[in-house]
């Protein structure tokens, strides 16, 4: 079996609750969105297709449990939920890292499925796929990636409606600000000013890294 990849590395988690844990990413290869502010472009297309086999043995080589399966959008491949399940089997921790606009009931629950909702400065709020907030577990997150007030307001209206829900389950929820689009202290004040119970969510990788940088 082959996944269409586009880099594997190893780094430091720069999002999620997991974020600061070295951690193994596999970057796999197209997207079925095109959001604006997207900053994995070169993933729309780039890869090689690589045996399932030989991807386990790079990860192994890493000696780090913690593994993130990235795109891209990785539900678009067929074989990514049979990967996951692999990489579980096998131990490791892993997470999902989705753009939320197909089903996340593909991938196995033991998964921590971290699922994007779409705000509108992406252009692709029409896509989300809110049927996923009836499939989260305790270990999945939310990711809202924020550009502006329209994006926090939007924000506020999808949980206003799920929060019961994803609240019960103790969801995570991240608000992160769109990097050099606005500002991490606007963002945290706004939260602190709506008493919302929301993890202010920070890309670590491009705080420690040139924001351009690949492989990390």
């Amino acid at each position: 079996m082959q996944l269409l990849v586009n880099e594997i590395f190893h780094s430091i988690q720069g999002e999620s609750s997991h974020a600061g844990l070295p951690c193994t990413f596999i970057r796999l290869t197209g997207c079925n969105l095109r959001c604006s502010w997207c900053d994995t472009r070169y993933a729309y297309d780039e890869g090689e297709r690589v045996e399932v086999s030989r991807i386990i043995d790079k990860i192994a080589a890493f000696e780090c449990n913690l593994v993130e399966v990235t795109g891209g959008e990785p539900l678009i491949q067929e074989e990514t939920p049979h990967f996951l399940r692999t990489l579980l089997d096998q131990g490791y921790t892993v997470l999902l890292e989705t753009n939320g606009s197909i089903d996340i009931g593909l991938a196995d629950p033991r998964c921590h499925r971290i699922v994007d909702i779409k705000c509108p400065s992406s252009r692709m709020a029409d896509q989300n796929y809110l049927a996923n907030f009836e499939r989260l577990t305790e270990r999945d997150e939310l990711k809202f990636v924020i550009s502006n007030s329209e994006d926090y307001d939007f924000a506020k209206q999808i949980l206003a409606t799920a929060l019961p829900q994803v609240a019960a389950l103790r969801t995570t929820i991240n608000f992160s600000p769109l990097f050099a689009a606005l500002a991490p202290r606007t963002l945290a004040e706004w939260v602190l000013r709506d008493r919302l119970p929301v993890r202010l969510n920070m890309q670590l990788h491009k705080i420690i890294w040139d924001p351009r940088t690949r492989g990390v």
